[in-house]
């Protein structure tokens, strides 16, 4: 039964306070086309457990999931395999905390665990500091453009062609409510990155360049150009990570110049999920650690010298002055950072750096067996496990049909950007290590049938 804890004449006396007669007022400016009115259309008044179970389950079953067909989704969220180790490990109980670890004498485990995680995040980025992690990437991105504000006083931000167009949509979103002004477009199918286009750009009233390393096409560019140009502007320059295994085989962003670098941690220890929940990371430069946003934990000794971890600095939109807050970002993705840290931990560097060749590896394989196709075209020029195939005819449909096959082929330009006609014939395809030799032929075999 529900819990109701007010009585007739609690709720009376709110509603007579806020000047209003009867609940109903509260939701005047729901059109009246829009409210429910008695049960949903569609849906029995009741049914037995065992019946709802079984409909569910049919249900379920139309999916097609990641585990059950050859896989090269991509654009953000990837699979990989995650050792059953990680999933055994996040349940013990030395990582339990209440919500928020503000004891630290009851929560040490996790306070362990988020500094170690700190040290990966800042070490995989090549930052000098990294956060006890946020929400997902997307808004980690816009953190960090928000972040830049405040440090250079400016407001206008130019966001490359090549940034996820979701990662654009949140900060396009959040900038209609702070004032920013975002410079930003759809990519070219062309073989590099943007950077000559975004050095043109910049200006005396940028606060930031943001940049995605690899980018939504795949393609790897020279941040440090880009970082030069940012600079003599005195702007700052955020590079976006949404695939941080990517950081096994190339450069990190921070040892090309990067001020703020910030991704999607979902690679590392966490699942698809059919799209969440995530984990953001987000590394800086020690001299704007007052300006990051979410919460940081420290190593200290206590009374008696032995080793301790505390919360050495956090946000203060929870406490004191939460107009001085630097994020309305209250907390971060505790257990989805505990599966990262994990993970990593398990792969330890010479591990993570494996299965970085092991992804390119693989994907090098799918690009030359899908470019063998006629009218198959790359449009990388260099990429890590990700690259972007321009086809003879529209991708969408293509990818369609491949999927009524079983083939889960990519991710279609058309579906990202369906506004730009100049995309529509544009396929990315990511290739993991969880691609068998066979998945990739199937993958080619069911595309050349396909474009036949």
């Amino acid at each position: 039964m529900r819990y109701l804890p007010l009585t007739q004449d609690d709720r009376q006396a709110m509603l007579a306070k806020v000047g209003a007669q009867s609940i109903d007022d509260l939701f005047v400016d729901v059109p009246e086309a829009a409210r429910l009115n008695g049960a949903i259309p569609g849906l029995p008044m009741h049914a037995s457990e065992m019946a709802v179970e079984r409909h569910l389950s049919k249900l379920a079953a139309r999916n097609l999931t990641a585990g059950q067909a050859p896989f090269f989704l991509g654009c953000g969220a990837y699979k990989h395999h995650v050792p059953a180790s990680v999933d055994h490990i996040i349940q013990r109980g030395e990582f339990l905390t209440a919500y928020t670890p503000y004891q630290p004498e009851i929560a040490q485990g996790t306070l362990q665990m988020l500094f170690e995680f700190q040290t990966q995040v800042a070490r995989l980025f090549g930052t000098e500091v990294a956060n006890a992690s946020m929400y997902d990437g997307s808004t980690a991105c816009w953190e960090a453009i928000v972040m830049a504000g405040r440090v250079t006083k400016r407001s206008r931000a130019i966001l490359s062609t090549g940034l996820h167009p979701h990662y654009v949509s949140v900060a396009n979103t959040m900038a209609k409510f702070t004032g920013d002004t975002l410079v930003t477009g759809a990519p070219e199918l062309t073989a590099e990155p943007d950077t000559d286009s975004l050095i043109e750009q910049i200006d005396d009233h940028t606060s930031c360049v943001v940049v995605q390393y690899p980018d939504i096409l795949g393609r790897i560019g020279d941040l440090s150009k880009l970082a030069e140009a940012a600079h003599a502007k005195k702007a700052l320059l955020i590079a976006v990570v949404t695939e941080p295994v990517a950081l096994g085989a190339i450069k990190s962003p921070g040892e090309m110049g990067a001020d703020i670098v910030v991704g999607e941690g979902q690679s590392l220890g966490v699942g698809l999920q059919f799209g969440g929940p995530y984990v953001g990371l987000f590394g800086c430069s020690q001299k704007l650690v007052r300006q990051m946003p979410g919460r940081l934990a420290g190593e200290t000794v206590d009374a008696e010298g032995k080793r301790g971890y505390v919360l050495t600095l956090s946000t203060r939109e929870q406490h004191i002055r939460r107009e001085k807050a630097t994020s309305n970002i209250c907390t971060n993705s505790g257990l989805c950072a505990l599966a990262f840290s994990i993970h990593m931990t398990l792969l330890g560097e010479s591990g993570l750096r494996k299965l970085a060749a092991l992804n390119h590896g693989r994907a090098v394989k799918a690009a030359e067996a899908l470019t063998a196709i006629p009218g198959v075209e790359l449009v990388n020029k260099s990429f890590f496990n990700e690259f972007t195939v321009k086809l003879p005819r529209e991708a969408r449909p293509v990818v369609r049909e491949l999927a009524e096959r079983g083939i889960l082929a990519g991710v279609s330009l058309g579906r990202l950007y369906p506004a730009e006609d100049a995309l529509g014939n544009g396929l990315v395809v990511a290739v993991t290590e969880t691609a068998e030799a066979e998945d990739i032929q199937a993958l080619a075999d069911g595309l050349k049938e396909v474009l036949a």
